[in-house]
């Protein structure tokens, strides 16, 4: 039966899938490129309709993206997903291209302290290329979407005042590029900033396309997608199986988890077009082509109607509570 989605709430809702890129950039072993191939291949056949598959950048600096030209190439494209790539430079923008991404994501944080410590430079140097990469966008066709890391609080400063993130979104929108994610690149976001942030940029900047990306570290990452969805948000960043983290965030976890997403937005009403039992099948064999226990929750207990024999009941819990 078709629910209706709660009062208020918006009827769909895009998932982007940033696992691949997201989940794997900082994994602390290699992972092989055939996993990799497998994971984005199982996550377009369980209908994600966006995905992070990748970054260009400078295999010294992340091993784990040294093969992103090897991996684009062999995507099954045929079901029409749309394949974004990270992209730090105007290097990384043209393999970026030639690889044949749907669009290109540039990335700097609101924050000073942390752009330097995760990109080596100011805010303002980072924004200036940008705008190149929208430019070298603009003339192959190719989207460019903009990425504000740290636009909750940072690690160094604290809470990060919400001008910044206004700032940055008006840089990039100068830049023709109004596909605008804030990102809680340190898991310090809270159903109180979300609304503050999301109503400061629909007020400040009514251009941008806002997405928001959120990590778990504090246990309120669905919360705090609860909140944009009643700020009407319509794009949500997530990461199959709970995957990803900051190495500048002690105690970090990884990214909210795409399955846990889509449960709660299916419960609620809202349409993703994502098979869920699928989706939780990828999560599974990622978990075991990693070797570690990941943090998804419902690929562990499954959907809420799942029903188990009572052979199954006994053998998993030792409790009659």
């Amino acid at each position: 039966m078709t629910q209706v989605p709660l009062e208020g709430f918006p009827e769909r809702v895009r998932i982007v899938d940033v696992g691949p890129r997201d989940g794997l950039q900082a994994w602390p072993e290699p992972v092989p490129t055939d996993v990799k191939i497998e994971m984005i291949n199982g996550l377009i056949a369980a209908g994600v309709p966006q995905l992070e598959v990748t970054s260009f950048v400078a295999p010294r600096a992340v091993p784990n993206m040294a093969d992103a030209a090897e991996v684009m190439a062999a995507i099954d494209r045929s079901r029409g997903a749309e394949l974004t790539a990270l992209v730090p430079n105007a290097r990384g923008a043209a393999r970026a291209i030639q690889s044949g991404v749907d669009a290109m994501v540039v990335f700097l944080s609101a924050s000073q302290s942390h752009n330097q410590a995760n990109v080596n430079c100011t805010r303002e140097v980072s924004l200036a290329a940008a705008a190149e990469i929208a430019k070298m966008g603009q003339d192959a066709g190719v989207p460019v979407y903009g990425a504000i890391a740290t636009a909750f609080g940072c690690p160094f400063e604290g809470d990060v005042p919400v001008e910044d993130i206004v700032l940055v979104a008006k840089a990039y929108a100068d830049s023709g590029i109004t596909k605008i994610t804030l990102g809680d690149t340190t898991g310090m976001a809270t159903p109180r900033l979300v609304q503050e942030r999301c109503r400061r940029l629909a007020s400040d900047v009514p251009d941008a396309d806002v997405a928001l990306h959120f990590h778990n570290t504090r246990g309120v990452g669905l919360a705090c997608a609860y909140a944009g969805l009643q700020e009407g948000i319509t794009r949500f960043e997530a990461s199959v199986a709970g995957i990803g983290g900051c190495p500048f965030a002690p105690g970090a976890t990884g990214n909210i988890c795409s399955e846990d997403l889509v449960y709660m937005l299916e419960e609620s009403g809202i349409h993703t077009g994502i098979d869920l039992d699928a989706l939780i099948a990828v999560a599974q064999r990622t978990e075991a082509a990693l070797g570690q226990k990941l943090p998804g929750q419902v690929m562990k207990a499954g959907p809420r109607l799942r029903k188990y024999g009572r052979d199954e009941v006994r053998s998993s819990s030792g409790s009659r509570a």
